[in-house]
């Protein structure tokens, strides 16, 4: 009996280091509403194991994953035990710097990527990221293998001005695209998002994202948002806390808005009945910016809402299920 006593206090004694602990989420780093568990999925274990600059003698660690889907949004995520200085994160061309945010002790850069259904091919695409430490710089190299999405097709019947426009039109059309392109592309220095993205109206979503869209026999360009069943006059919401950095009156989407969120996030708001805010103002998650309608090229009252990341027009759905941390695997 006194053997088995001693063979069960050795096993606990030599086992104990091997259960797991629990540690609040907020140890891990991340402002309210991102999440963010102590759990890493597989490619950040992997980038962990990787991540202690052997100068500075802080432990740095990139979630990332290592497949997304074409037109799907993705978040970068960089903890360090140490301050960091700058992070710039490097992606199909454009270059963001997100914020740093502080939380016990624990320095966090999060930024929101993704590619864009119009343009994205299949492969594989690098992803960079260059932290500075105490004056060093440190460089992490992610390969992340953008998968084929199967978007379905859409065919539609409408009268031939909807889908042609009328050559008197066509300056207005440029300006248009001209200052919309600027809008999408903007991209200041403090993020004001948070996941899971607040809904804009409450309607059946009726148009998805990715749609190959055929109009009277002939192939346009793919669906790049979505669309929102919203009776006219049904009040549109912010996604979340931004700056309103564009309201206009186009020639296809009609009076609309772009709301700047920081660090490259951009949302819009199409085919409104009538703005209630004004370029340049201040705007909280969920406050009311719009009344829905069917201005511009419509057939009927709805919204139709996009997101753009650093230009790139990403599939907005993911964005109003997921926290940060589900995004993260």
């Amino acid at each position: 009996m006194k053997r088995l006593f001693l063979l069960i206090f050795l096993v606990t004694i030599f086992t104990l280091p091997m259960v797991p602990t629990s540690v609040p989420a907020q140890d891990f780093g991340l402002e309210e509403g991102d999440d963010v568990m102590l759990a890493m999925p597989a490619e950040a274990q992997a980038a962990e194991a990787q991540a202690a600059p052997a100068n500075t003698g802080s432990a740095l660690v990139l979630a990332a994953p290592g497949r997304v889907g074409a037109g799907q949004p993705f978040l970068v995520r960089l903890t360090s035990d140490q301050p960091l200085e700058t992070v710039a994160i490097f992606w199909e061309g454009k270059e963001v710097e997100p914020s740093i945010s502080v939380w016990n002790n624990r320095h966090v850069a999060l930024a929101m990527l993704g590619t864009d259904v119009l343009n994205v091919k299949a492969g594989k695409e690098e992803l960079s990221v260059i932290a500075s430490i105490d004056g060093k710089e440190n460089t992490f190299r992610r390969t992340v293998q953008i998968t084929p999405v199967s978007y379905p097709k859409q065919e539609l019947s409408l009268p031939t001005k909807m889908v042609t426009p009328p050559t008197d039109v066509y300056d207005k059309i440029k300006a248009d695209r001209a200052e919309t392109s600027k809008a999408k592309g903007t991209v200041s220095p403090m993020r004001k998002w948070r996941l899971p993205f607040e809904r804009p109206v409450e309607g059946k979503i009726t148009s998805l994202y990715g749609l190959q869209r055929i109009l009277n026999g002939k192939p346009k360009n793919p669906h790049r948002g979505l669309d929102f069943r919203s009776p006219m006059g049904n009040p549109v919401k912010s996604t979340a806390d931004g700056v309103v950095i564009l309201v206009g009156d186009h020639y296809y989407a009609g009076n609309s808005i772009y709301i700047d969120h920081g660090n490259g996030v951009v949302s819009m708001y199409f085919h409104m009945s009538k703005p209630i805010v004004k370029e340049g103002d201040t705007v909280k998650r969920g406050q009311a910016i719009g009344l829905s309608g069917q201005s511009g090229r419509a057939t009927g009252p709805h919204l139709h809402f996009s997101v753009s990341v650093l230009g790139k027009l990403v599939d907005p759905e993911p964005l109003f299920k997921n926290t940060a941390d589900s995004m993260l695997k």
